[in-house]
């Protein structure tokens, strides 16, 4: 999976998936621009570390619901690598666990905005600049097959969306760019320290065919395969890697 040459952006890469798939794809070769929205520290030390050992990559603040910081990052990403080969869409997030009957539609909007508008927001803007035999992943979840956990609705709604995007996308892009989403399920990370109790993570894993969560870099693995011309026939899926806890 040798992406030499290859100039990828990594939305959401300042930490946990996104930041694995930052470091997963500078190894493999590819000149990387990372988006960050808070994540700051963890997005200069990817850096950091990729130019340490002879890389290119390149970090942007910036908020992928709001269209003047996506046209800024695909500007910059552009201006220094003049092309984009690898879209890696990880932005994203439950924001609170809200029932729908307590729900405003100021909740309801945010979580749409930074779960599939930003994803249309940064395809779209990025699209210009793709070359044929380029490559989207996109990060959708399982909870966008069983719909998600108490209070998540929402975000399972989101990222239902997420998934049917890719699919429509990969038709309209079709054949010159593959697109493709994953749906992680119970994967180690500052999201389920937040938003999950360790009593419901200790039972998910111990449903689990393999008896444990994921890894950011187990997930990272998944989409640089996608990413690159080794899944040459592969679009328009969603691919799980949840340990086995849902079949799909």
């Amino acid at each position: 999976m040798d992406l030499k040459g290859k100039t990828a952006v990594v939305t959401g890469g300042g930490r946990d998936i996104g930041r694995a798939c930052v470091m997963e794809l500078a190894a493999r070769g590819a000149n990387v621009v990372i988006n960050y929205h808070a994540s700051s520290e963890g997005a200069e030390s990817a850096v950091a570390e990729i130019e340490a050992a002879g890389g290119q990559a390149l970090a942007m603040q910036g908020d992928l619901t709001r269209e003047a910081d996506v046209a800024a990052l695909v500007a910059s990403t552009v201006a220094k690598f003049g092309a984009i080969d690898v879209l890696v869409h990880v932005t994203g997030g439950l924001i609170k666990r809200v029932k729908v009957s307590e729900m405003t539609l100021d909740h309801w909007n945010s979580v749409m905005d930074v779960n599939l508008t930003s994803f249309m927001l940064v395809v779209r803007d990025c699209l210009p600049h793709m070359p044929k035999g380029s490559s989207i992943v996109g990060l959708a979840s399982q909870a966008g097959r069983d719909g998600g956990g108490p209070g998540a609705a929402a975000y399972g709604a989101s990222k239902g969306a997420v998934m049917t995007l890719t699919r429509g996308l990969a038709k309209e892009l079709g054949p010159d760019i593959r697109v493709n989403s994953l749906c992680p399920g119970m994967i180690d990370t500052d999201f389920h320290n937040t938003f999950t109790t360790d009593a419901v993570r200790e039972h998910v894993a111990n449903i689990t065919p393999l008896k444990r969560e994921g890894t950011s870099e187990e997930v990272a693995k998944a989409v640089a395969f996608l990413a690159s011309d080794e899944a040459s026939f592969v679009t328009g899926t969603n691919v799980d890697i949840n340990g086995g806890t849902l079949f799909s």
